[in-house]
């Protein structure tokens, strides 16, 4: 529903009440959500939220409390750059479901602290890109150089080699999109749209294909207002070029308020019950109750307060208790990881001790040549550093007792470096299964497996060990297609392995995604093994892995019989062989069409 008629009327909102504003506060209310208010004669703030089931935003009287323990970088440099600035643009591109909001800020000499000396005396200009696209939704601050500052969502060229995201990186529009534009839509070239299409496709969905920033709101909205009905194919129409013509007809009323404006705000009520917003009248939800709203924000509010009882409100519940939760795991990371750079550091200098060992028998060989009070003995092409306050005889045990050193670190780190990089590789995993949890049975679960990683080894009994095992089997996440093939999914690392090593049997299909913490998935066959439903495991593999918010993802699949544990890391990490690679798109159960069971 946020479509670009949405943000368009949310554009001239926002700059009507706003502009040239100044911003009194900015908080983070939320894992993916700021708070902007800015006083422009009166206090309003701006409410935006990156969620990717319900990405929105809008304009509140009163907005939300910040969340203390919500401190990110990003609001940190929103502080600096935004909080005491002024709104000074709101802007959009064409046809694209992004809002971008300008702020100006002059530094004064004496502004609050060193760090930001290097601005003192000037004036900065920064740019918030609000992207509502699903679950490709992102907050990200940029630069009056057209330079990323920070993103509420980094993504790295491992989740998306199409556009990073990431501090630094030059800030990219999505890709373009190859269709043609609504704006310029004739009789002539709707007949060509729907000839080229499949005869049999319903006309909305082709719409959606064909033209740039259509949603398939507005795609059932046009077709209705052409047809007088939503079920219509595409060859209905192109077998009547009277239609056509209405068709594109219709096309131009839909976007005419992007030039002219006229937005006519509504909710749609089915049953007392919310079901859709737009900004402009939709005549094929005329059967439905219908509220007219003065502004685009009021009618966003009305629609999501309602909803609030939903699924929502559970993933709000429960956002602050994940937040904490990696928190823990990213400190827990970042401690391994310094420890692996030390260790690494400690075996590059054990890789040096035949010359320490040299050194010292250099010296030793040369002894009468060495004066009282000497810095450096040169022999053999070799420059030997000497402390001068030692006899030639100290200096050459010095290096002996290095080179054992370095000879004892190039024995004994490198079973320590393998111990840092798969708990370094747990963690990450752990890290990730937390983002993805879904419920607050999921979070205990992933919480229960963080406390036992942190305990003391073996404090875990066998009997216990073997009820959380049997536990998880019993109530695997799993979905049934038609012909009676089972997919599924782990939920933690403890169900992982179980699904892996003890629900799956060694001809099932095991599948993960290449190189990304995530979940196991298994396939056990009704029949033969079927490359659709393959595709919909991989697709899931994909979906349930850090590769979520990328466009395409590379999933490996293998038969269960050639994946192992690996010896000493945590649950659900694995070595596997005999696999092969498929390219798939990240999707949801929902999108996917599946039934649970």
């Amino acid at each position: 529903m946020f479509d670009i008629l949405t943000i368009a009327a949310l554009r001239e909102e926002i700059s009507d009440r706003l502009l040239r504003g100044r911003v009194q506060k900015v908080v983070q209310t939320g894992p993916l959500a700021l708070a902007i208010e800015v006083y422009a004669g009166r206090r309003l703030t701006i409410l935006a939220d990156a969620d990717p089931q319900d990405p929105r935003v809008l304009l509140a009287e009163h907005g939300p409390a910040g969340d203390p323990e919500q401190v990110t970088p990003l609001l940190l440099l929103l502080r600096k750059y935004v909080r005491g600035g002024r709104l000074i643009e709101v802007g959009q591109p064409p046809l694209e479901r992004i809002l971008w909001l300008t702020f100006e800020k002059f530094f004064e000499d004496d502004e609050r602290g060193q760090h930001q000396a290097e601005h003192a005396g000037k004036v900065t200009r920064v740019h918030l890109a609000i992207e509502l696209m699903g679950r490709h939704s992102n907050l990200i601050l940029v630069g009056d150089d057209g330079r990323i500052l920070d993103a509420i969502k980094r993504v790295t060229p491992a989740m998306s080699a199409a556009r990073p995201v990431l501090p630094g990186r030059p800030y990219e529009p999505p890709p373009p999109q190859v269709k043609r534009d609504p704006r310029w839509l004739t009789p002539e070239s709707a007949l060509s749209l729907v000839r080229e299409a499949n005869p049999a496709a319903e006309l909305p969905g082709v719409l959606v294909q064909a033209l740039a920033g259509f949603s398939p709101q507005m795609a059932r909205e046009v077709t209705f207002r052409a047809c007088g009905s939503t079920a219509v194919t595409a060859g209905e129409v192109a077998a009547d070029p009277v239609t056509a013509e209405r068709l594109a007809r219709a096309v131009n009323e839909v976007i005419e308020p992007l030039e002219r404006g006229g937005w006519e705000p509504t909710v749609y009520l089915s049953d007392d019950e919310p079901v859709a917003f737009a900004a402009i009248r939709l005549t094929y939800l005329a059967g439905l109750t219908v509220e007219s709203y003065p502004t685009m924000s009021a009618a966003i509010e009305r629609f999501f307060a309602q909803r609030a009882t939903g699924r929502r409100a559970v993933l709000e519940r429960h956002a602050r208790r994940r937040q904490r939760l990696l928190e823990q795991v990213e400190e827990a990371r970042i401690r391994v990881e310094a420890r692996l750079r030390s260790l690494e550091q400690e075996l590059e200098r054990g890789r040096e001790a035949e010359q320490w060992r040299r050194m010292g028998e250099l010296i030793y060989a040369h002894l009468a040549a060495i004066e009282p009070g000497q810095t450096e003995l040169l022999v053999e092409g070799v420059r030997i550093p000497l402390d001068a306050d030692r006899t030639p005889s100290e200096n050459a045990q010095a290096y002996f007792e290095r080179y054992r050193k370095a000879q004892s670190a190039a024995q004994h780190v490198p079973p320590l470096i393998d111990d840092a990089r798969r708990e370094l590789a747990y963690v990450q995993q752990l890290a990730t299964l937390i983002r993805l949890a879904e419920s607050a049975e999921e979070l205990e679960q992933l919480r229960q497996e963080w406390e036992a990683f942190r305990s003391p080894k073996g404090e875990l009994g066998s009997t216990r060990r073997k009820r959380e095992r049997a536990s998880a089997i019993r109530r695997p996440r799993g979905w049934v297609t038609p012909r009676g093939d089972r997919i599924y999914v782990g939920r933690h690392g403890r169900e992982n392995d179980s699904l892996t090593f003890e629900l799956a049997r060694p001809d099932d299909t095991w599948l993960h995604a290449r190189g990304l913490p995530g979940a196991h998935v298994v396939v056990q066959w009704a029949g033969p093994a079927d490359p659709a439903v393959l595709e919909t495991a991989a697709a899931l593999a994909a979906w349930y892995s850090e590769g979520r918010e990328s466009s395409h993802v590379l999933v490996d699949v293998t038969q269960r019989r050639y994946v192992r544990r690996i010896p000493g890391a945590g649950p659900g990490l694995v070595s596997y062989r005999n696999e092969r690679t498929l390219r798939v798109r990240p999707q949801s159960p929902e999108e996917l069409g599946l039934r649970q069971g």
